[in-house]
């Protein structure tokens, strides 16, 4: 059964940056909201393209070549393959879709690679 997502209150629920949370599933796709603080992992995601919605604050895009500042209510496509790495110096909140079964930290496993988690 279908049902609403209030994502402030998903966001208002955990405070551990970079720990994301699944909120919804789309067809094959997986949902989820985050927080970002400092600097990510550079990683990449060889199979599947990956979508940035800032929700609150302001997200930096990291790219080899250019960067992408993304503010609230705007989006972003990482495509497949393209290394990034996410970074924030404030606090902010994202909501990300991409496959299901997708790794966080793409290519890379460390202490920053967490498995899908519902809330």
């Amino acid at each position: 059964m279908a049902h609403k997502v209030n994502i402030a209150e998903k966001l208002a629920s955990f405070d551990t940056p970079f720990s994301p949370k699944i909120v919804a599933y789309l067809n094959d796709y997986k949902v989820y909201v985050g927080k970002v603080q400092g600097e990510f992992v550079w990683h990449k995601h060889d199979d599947t393209d990956e979508l940035f919605l800032v929700v609150k604050g302001r997200l930096t895009l990291q790219f080899r070549d250019r960067d992408v500042v993304l503010e609230e209510d705007e989006l972003f496509v990482v495509p497949r393959g393209v290394e990034h790495c996410p970074r924030s110096d404030d606090e902010t909140h994202v909501l990300v879709i991409e496959p299901r079964g997708t790794r966080n930290t793409g290519d890379v496993e460390n202490e920053r690679t967490k498995l899908d988690e519902e809330i």
